[in-house]
């Protein structure tokens, strides 16, 4: 039979007194909340960022003589024997820093537990989120970097080949492949001033913050930060441990990278079903059924990514939307949605990349297509305005010339100059002038402003691009050095110990 409930000191009982009530208090007692509470198995992703946090930790408190030297040598040889037992070795626990100051009690006794002195969970935990998703994010940027290079190389291959431009998927203005390589490459150029502004700000140490007021330890927070390759510390310790907008800012600049991609994808799969690109079959793939096809799925998969990196950021900002400070534990669902995306949006960039790098375009098929749907009628009517006609009546007479045939020339054109201007299209411009104009690649080679399609401002462009690839190559490969050598200088003080 089900014990009695229990009745406490003031004669109260502690809970339902009846036996089905028992039944439901058992049922419950220690049952899903302890597992629904855990985060361990999520964060392996941080392990090594923890046990390099609570090295840095220790290393720390041992000279500040908060811990003993003897006592902070035995904590140091634990870490390292975790860390070579692996993350799947640690015993359970709420998560990974429970679990592995349990592990280090197991090996070193009570004194273990000094591991855990003038710190909480909360600053460790928001510690050893900003030390992974730095160099998450410094992965991010070498890929975006890997990418904006391929279409670099792609304008540098493609300078002269014309294609068809278009605004709103009806034919506009020739172009070339490599005006539309390069806008694509000032797009992600920006995209990574935003991923390097938010690994500025997601770079600063909430260590020693404890839980959010600080501690009566006379702790050394800079040390902490030097070890760990921080730039800084975070002023306000329950600002330290509270703030999370260092990942709404990084997973809002991958899910704006995500769209440009997704604009990049969608683009080649239209000229990919055009006839103007084909993608390489290592980015491809063939029908079940139909086995004539040739579908640019990694690309269709690309485009996708950008609604999943825009509902990571939908779902962090869910998250974080109300939170009281300090520390609340809906922070625990936080960082899945920055991990999820940075990983997709990082794949998608890599795939991207190799898709148009590896791409062969077919240079018949653009120009064929470059001069449909009378895409040269601008310069016909840059040509009268030049010529002095108020731009206004020009777009009247080109306008006119088109809506009256199908395919424009010449004599179209005096006919519609006649009949606006009362005047034959050569008091303006001459025949050649004209035929120029109608030209695809002369309309191309004639925008030479800065910023055009012609090959020589094509060719400023592509310097232009060079010169900041290389300097955000360097500034990337410097923040990489800096953290390496933090992770050298932290292995050399616990080397002291051990």
């Amino acid at each position: 039979m089900p014990e009695e409930p229990t009745v406490n000191g003031d004669g109260a009982d502690d809970g339902d007194t009846s036996s089905d009530g028992v039944v439901r208090r058992e049922r419950f007692s220690g049952g899903p909340a302890r597992g629904f509470l855990s985060s361990l198995a999520a964060d392996e992703r941080i392990f090594a960022a923890d046990l390099a946090v609570d090295r840095a930790h220790v290393v720390m408190l041992e000279e500040r003589g908060i811990v003993e030297a003897e006592t902070a040598g035995e904590i140091l040889v634990a870490l390292d024997q975790i860390e070579d037992a692996g993350h799947d070795a640690l015993p359970d626990g709420e998560d990974v820093h429970e679990a592995i100051e349990t592990a280090v009690i197991d090996r070193v006794g009570p004194d273990g537990g000094r591991m855990h002195t003038a710190r909480s969970r909360n600053d460790e935990v928001a510690t050893c989120i900003r030390y992974r998703l730095r160099e998450d994010l410094l992965d991010a940027a070498q890929a975006t970097l890997e990418a904006r290079g391929a279409l670099i190389e792609t304008a540098e291959a493609e300078r002269e080949t014309i294609m068809p431009g278009f605004t709103h998927l009806q034919p506009a203005q020739p172009t070339t492949v490599a005006h539309w390589a390069l806008s694509y490459e000032r797009a992600i150029a920006r995209e990574i001033e935003r991923l390097v502004a938010a690994y500025a700000r997601t770079n600063q140490s909430p260590l020693g913050a404890a839980a959010f007021a600080g501690t009566p330890f006379e702790i050394d927070r800079e040390r902490t930060a030097e070890l760990l390759g921080f730039d800084g510390t975070m002023d306000n310790a329950m600002d330290a441990v509270s703030a999370r907008d260092f990942l709404v800012e990084s997973t809002a600049a991958l899910a704006s990278l995500a769209t440009t991609l997704s604009g990049l994808a969608e683009d080649v799969v239209l000229y990919a079903n055009k006839g103007y690109i084909e993608v390489d079959d290592s980015y491809a793939s063939t029908s079940s059924i139909m086995p004539q096809k040739k579908n640019p799925d990694t690309l269709e998969l690309v485009r996708a990514r950008a609604g999943d990196a825009a509902a990571g950021l939908n779902g962090l900002l869910s998250t974080l939307k109300g939170l009281p400070r300090a520390y609340n534990r809906d922070l625990q669902r936080a960082g899945g949605h920055a991990w999820r995306t940075i990983d997709g949006v990082s794949e998608a960039t890599e795939v991207a990349a190799g898709a148009v790098a590896t791409a062969e375009w077919n240079e018949k098929a653009l120009a064929d297509a470059a001069g449909e749907g009378f895409s040269t009628a601008t310069g016909v009517a840059d040509a009268l305005a030049m010529a002095g006609v108020p731009f206004r009546m020009a777009h009247e007479v080109v306008a006119g010339a088109a809506e009256a045939a199908g395919e424009t020339d010449f004599q179209t054109l005096d006919a519609a100059t006649r009949k606006v201007l009362d005047a034959p299209l050569t008091e303006y411009v001459d025949r050649e002038t004209v035929e120029a104009a109608l030209d695809p690649t002369e309309s191309v080679a004639s925008r030479d402003s800065p910023g055009g399609p012609a090959p020589g401002a094509v060719a400023d462009q592509i310097a232009t691009a060079r010169d900041e690839h290389a300097t955000d190559s360097d500034a990337l490969a410097d923040r990489r050095a800096n953290l390496d050598a933090a992770a050298q200088t932290l292995q050399a003080e616990v080397e002291t110990y051990v």
